[in-house]
């Protein structure tokens, strides 16, 4: 039976773009009318990239609605459903996509007006309305905190590391990760649970406790090593690795480049390491035969198969959420936190 809905909802909102004091706070802000086509969830937590953290500084350079409500990742229960909703019931326990008309197939440019946080209002409110088509069902072995991190995070990696159909990675081959964000996190884990081999690097001892816990083959301190791509293909055996996963971007492009091998795959998710005068270019690519391959998140499908890929393996592919918590009402202090790379994997937002 549905359930009763809020008339007002408490939900932040991205008002200018001056920083993170561009963030205002509402309350009671009205709850929409939902379509035939919605589903009305109520949010249970939310769990933050650094997207949402750069649209209000002004540094995310796709397109953004005015005064948008931030956030796309975000882990609920179904409260109401629209007389045209096949897919979905009140009491599901369902997790936003964050492409929201983005089923399957090539990605069309029409599909990153309706990304969430962005081209899209967002989760980062307790009571919401999306599509039918802009959910999945949450993986019964997952809490929402841990759910929630899967939208943005988790469908990169699966896409990064699945998404290209003739060159999938399979056992025994190489992977690189870059440091311990939610991105390299999740293809750490994607990776071993294939029985693939991952060099990750760092750049604490702290971190690479994190990443030797979750099986990491090799880990690289990148600040001692600055030719860490080079050390990375020695320890294939010179052949170089089958794929890496670039989150850094163009100033650590490289040492990507440095450890690929032939007819590998650069998957380029992030650009938190800026530009530099001296990155790579086009023919550096030429040069090392390889792929380099940009990633905005994935379609339905690969969240679909991630979700399947969890509830096969919970123990090997739990998501891990960085200890401590934060409230809805505490949303500047996560942003500040995250930042300051103070977090190892997810922060999660609790909106209980």
């Amino acid at each position: 039976m549905p359930q009763e809905i809020p008339k007002t909802t408490k939900q932040w909102k991205v008002v200018g773009r001056n920083g993170f004091d561009s963030l205002q706070f509402d309350e009671k802000a009205p709850v929409p009318e939902y379509g035939d086509r919605d589903v009305v969830v109520r949010i249970h937590a939310v769990s933050l990239n650094y997207r949402d953290l750069v649209i209000p500084k002004n540094m995310y350079p796709f397109p953004t609605i005015d005064e948008v409500i931030p956030g796309s990742d975000g882990a609920g229960e179904v409260l109401a459903v629209g007389k045209h909703v096949t897919r979905f019931k009140p009491g599901d326990k369902v997790v936003t996509l964050f492409h929201q008309g983005y089923i399957a197939g090539p990605v069309h440019t029409s599909y990153m007006k309706a990304s969430l946080g962005g081209a899209a209002h967002g989760t980062l409110r307790n009571i919401a309305a999306f599509d039918q088509d802009g959910l999945v069902h949450m993986p019964t072995s997952l809490s929402y905190r841990e759910a929630s991190t899967l939208p943005c995070a988790g469908v990169t990696a699966w896409n990064a590391l699945f998404g290209v159909s003739d060159n999938k990675l399979t056992a025994g081959q190489w992977v690189v990760t870059q440091g311990t964000g939610g991105v390299s996190i999740f293809a750490v884990q994607f990776a071993k649970a294939v029985g693939a081999r991952v060099i990750a690097t760092t750049s604490s001892a702290e971190k690479a406790k994190l990443l030797e816990k979750l099986g990491a083959d090799h880990i690289l301190n990148y600040s001692e090593d600055k030719e860490w791509g080079v050390t990375a293909k020695k320890l294939t055996g010179g052949e170089g690795v089958h794929h890496v996963i670039e989150v850094a971007g163009p100033t650590s492009m490289k040492q990507s480049l440095a450890a690929i091998r032939p007819d590998g795959i650069i998957s380029i998710i992030g650009f938190r390491g800026g530009q530099s005068k001296e990155q790579p270019s086009f023919l550096d690519c030429l040069g090392n035969v390889c792929t380099a391959r940009g990633i905005f998140v994935g379609h339905r499908l690969h969240m679909e198969e991630m979700c399947d890929a969890i509830e096969a393996n919970p123990d090997k592919l739990r998501p891990i959420v960085d200890p401590k918590t934060f409230k809805l009402e505490q949303l500047k202090e996560a942003f500040d936190y995250m930042w300051n790379s103070k977090h190892q994997a997810k922060v999660v937002i609790d909106l209980d």
